[in-house]
């Protein structure tokens, strides 16, 4: 964990050296990590929910999730439209996707990606369904990263994305993914019962058809990942968890 907090998180921690025996650790604790700071902004917004209203607690949810972990992964949601709306060659649309700055494709994708995550927050039915949402969104989304990361294939052969490329075994996706449903199955019966327990399955098995459609899409445009698709993965299954569960629910 504390590695996965030092990689992908403003929130202070001892030092380490990077290699890819702490790339495969942190990558582990990565959907943990995930549902941890998920359910500090569903605290934040169970919160603003109560006082002010769903809409208000959804946005500062979403901020305070964009906030710690240095809005690492919009950056990455917007570098990748910036590159796969350029229609250019793999080679030119990686480069595209290094530059710093966003160009209309990437500032599109970013805006519609928060405005559907917090409409699907505040559509929820109460507010201990989005504090689940919300948590495991956040959890899913990087699971998703850690699945993507038994995949050998890297678009680059430095940079921070391709230090994680292949680092993840097939036993530990296989324990991290029955021990995040199960504890988000479980999560979904305090909130709501049976009923969200069936709309938190639909939304995983939403996200295991729309994130592999969308790994495969990314593999075959750009030959392999980097550290902005893996950014852009973990926003779209976190968009589709949520849009699930609230239409679910």
């Amino acid at each position: 964990m504390r590695y996965a907090f030092g990689l992908f998180s403003i929130i202070p921690v001892k030092p380490f050296d990077v290699d890819r025996r702490v790339a495969t650790r942190a990558m582990a604790a990565f959907p943990w990590m995930g549902l941890l700071l998920g359910a500090v902004a569903g605290g934040l917004l169970f919160g603003a929910w109560h006082l002010a209203g769903p809409l208000l607690g959804a946005m500062l949810a979403l901020g305070l999730l964009a906030w710690l972990t240095g809005a690492i992964h919009l950056d990455g949601v917007a570098d990748t439209a910036d590159g796969l709306g350029s229609r250019r060659s793999p080679e030119e649309a990686l480069t595209i996707m290094r530059k710093s700055d966003v160009g209309p494709m990437g500032v599109a994708a970013l805006v519609l990606v928060l405005l559907i995550q917090a409409a699907a927050l505040a559509s929820m039915p109460t507010a201990q369904v989005a504090v689940v949402g919300v948590a495991g969104a956040a959890a899913v989304g990087r699971l998703a990263v850690t699945l993507a990361t038994t995949s050998q294939r890297s678009a680059r052969q430095q940079g921070f994305g391709a230090l994680f490329v292949g680092v993840t075994g097939y036993g530990a996706v296989t324990v991290n993914t029955l021990a995040v449903m199960a504890v988000l199955l479980a999560a979904a019966y305090w909130a709501g019962g049976y009923h969200d327990v069936l709309a938190t399955g639909i939304a995983l098995a939403a996200c295991a058809l729309v994130g592999a459609i969308w790994a495969r899409r990314l593999l075959r445009r750009l030959g392999g990942w980097t550290g902005d698709t893996f950014g852009s993965l973990i926003e779209v299954t976190q968009t589709v968890f949520l849009v699930a569960v609230a239409l679910a629910s």
